[in-house]
């Protein structure tokens, strides 16, 4: 762990750092984020408050599912996010493994989902109820 001043480098803090808000860098998500930005209505990758319409990234699979596991974000915020750490560092946002193709969607509104018991992956996540439309990936 390399320390930049008197910061370590892979400790989140608020706004745009070196890492998303809701992340604890090559360790996955950090779960009382995720909540923090499900419950408050904040960014992923900001901790700014959202507006509508919010846009949630993902693997084509979690939209396939219409489960993502990385918090809603600004589409602004998603865009930088995929610059900046989806291809090199995908567990900060959420993955376990590299992303063959990020999917990024906006919706008016989403349900926070709370594993139970009985799931193997007990990670929570987002659930679009109105998809507004996907949009396209940042160049």
């Amino acid at each position: 762990m390399e320390l930049e001043g008197e910061r370590m480098i892979d400790q989140p803090r608020v706004g745009i750092g070196a890492i998303p808000f809701a992340s604890r860098g090559d360790l996955g998500l950090d779960k009382m984020r995720v909540v923090q930005c499900a419950l408050s209505r904040i960014c992923g990758v900001c901790a700014q408050t959202l507006d509508r319409p919010v846009v949630f990234l993902g693997s084509e699979q979690e939209a396939a599912r219409n489960a993502f596991w990385f918090p809603p974000t600004h589409r602004s915020c998603a865009e930088h996010a995929l610059r900046t750490w989806a291809r090199d560092w995908p567990a900060s946002m959420g993955q376990r493994e590299p992303v063959a193709r990020w999917v990024m969607v906006a919706t008016s509104g989403f349900e926070f989902v709370r594993p139970t018991r009985e799931l193997v992956d007990r990670r929570p996540t987002f659930a679009p109820n109105s998809l507004v439309e996907e949009l396209p990936l940042p160049a």
